[in-house]
């Protein structure tokens, strides 16, 4: 058998480590993968001298120093713009490696599979059986929760990291920020909700945050959302199907009058690393709609189209 009828023989259900261990034999280059936010999830056990490589075995991630070297080196740029696999080259890393976006049953990338040249050179043959190993591992985890729940957790994490302002420089973030624009287009809109409290305790306020957060999944399946402060977080796209901008909510009016929700929404914006200030938008309709309208459940910024 060729390497790629090798590859694709390997038997799944024995998990991603077995697969690059079996794909190590037959390849002969190291081989790793990590999930979308830089966290190992198996490797081969080998050492080489590659610092990259070196760090993400020993401590099981990598460091913001190396992740803005990689961003500056457009490394990062090229892989998350590939459709299904890259190679990978620059003068300042002694190896080249190609790369391969890993995909949930939901066609998410939430996870990044890399080979090394240390051994044996990229060849067509080599490249195609690398190939087939993505292939192998998409099958291995169709049915894994980890991966199949990662998006959703990936999405409130990030945009509460872009609330907070952490998330602030392009170059070295635009990775994060892609992943959470995937499947929006066009400009977008930020809605915050809130959810009547009176004397409740602090505890049970942040389980009924989740709780609606989990209702409004189920009816708006489209957005992304987040528990941030004491609101829950709606991030909209303008083109999603049915969604033509803010007065969308004013149709779901009695959905939130029955439920004693109430809903602030921003005007319209594309930088996604501009989350905060449209964030704050929607806090302001929604607290200055508070205040001086009764029987209203739902309030737009001045600027929202």
């Amino acid at each position: 058998m060729n390497k790629i009828e090798q590859i694709k023989s390997i038997e799944n259900g024995n998990g991603i480590q077995h697969l690059l261990n079996s794909a190590n034999k037959i390849l002969n280059n190291p081989l790793f993968m990590f999930d979308s936010n830089y966290n190992m999830i198996a490797f081969t056990d080998v050492s080489f001298d590659d610092p990259i490589w070196s760090e993400f075995v020993t401590t099981g991630t990598l460091s913001l120093e190396t992740l803005d070297f990689l961003a500056k080196e457009r490394m990062t740029e090229d892989v998350v713009n590939a459709d299904k696999i890259v190679t990978v080259k620059r003068d300042k890393l002694k190896y080249a490696r190609i790369s391969g976006h890993i995909r949930n049953r939901y066609n998410i990338a939430v996870g990044l599979a890399t080979m090394y040249d240390c051994n044996t050179p990229f060849d067509a043959e080599n490249t195609a059986a690398f190939e087939a190993l993505v292939d192998k591992i998409v099958c291995e985890i169709k049915d894994y929760d980890y991966f199949s729940m990662f998006a959703m957790t990936y999405h409130e994490d990030k945009i509460n990291l872009l609330l907070d302002g952490t998330v602030k420089n392009p170059l070295l973030y635009n990775p994060h920020a892609q992943i959470l624009y995937s499947g929006f287009e066009d400009y977008l809109y930020v809605a915050v909700v809130s959810v009547e409290r009176n004397n409740i305790l602090e505890n049970v306020h942040r389980s009924r945050l989740e709780y609606f957060k989990s209702m409004l999944k189920t009816k708006y399946k489209s957005f992304k959302y987040s528990v941030y402060e004491d609101y829950i977080v709606v991030l909209m796209s303008s083109k999603l199907r049915n969604f033509y901008g803010a007065p969308f909510f004013s149709i779901h009016a009695d959905l939130f009058g029955k439920n004693k929700l109430s809903i602030g929404i921003s005007s319209s914006f594309e930088n996604m690393y501009e989350l905060r200030i449209y964030y704050d938008q929607a806090v302001a309709a929604l607290k200055n709609g508070l205040s001086g309208k009764e029987d209203v459940r739902i309030f737009v910024h001045n600027g929202a189209r």
